[in-house]
């Protein structure tokens, strides 16, 4: 029985998450950009894209014009300080 079910599979285990690729982030560790803030997240914190990449900004809201400078970066998200507001 087991065989059959291996058979139905091709014969592969199915690991969640393992060997996935990310494609290179669009952002360095410790550079500046600026953003536009345009939602905020469940934390509160504000939420801008660079270059698709979701990038967190504590103490910003939406329509906030920012400098931000990278201080994380993540599989699937970046985290970043104010520089300077630039409204």
């Amino acid at each position: 029985m087991q065989s059959e079910r291996r058979g139905e599979r091709g014969g592969r285990r199915f690991e969640r998450g393992r060997g996935r690729q990310f494609p290179p982030k669009p952002v360095e560790l410790g550079k500046e950009y600026d953003v536009e803030v345009k939602e905020v997240s469940r934390r509160g914190d504000g939420v801008a894209r660079i270059q698709g990449l979701v990038t967190f900004i504590p103490n910003a809201k939406p329509g906030d014009h920012v400098k931000v400078k990278i201080t994380r970066i993540s599989r699937r998200f970046a985290e970043a300080e104010i520089v300077e507001s630039t409204k």
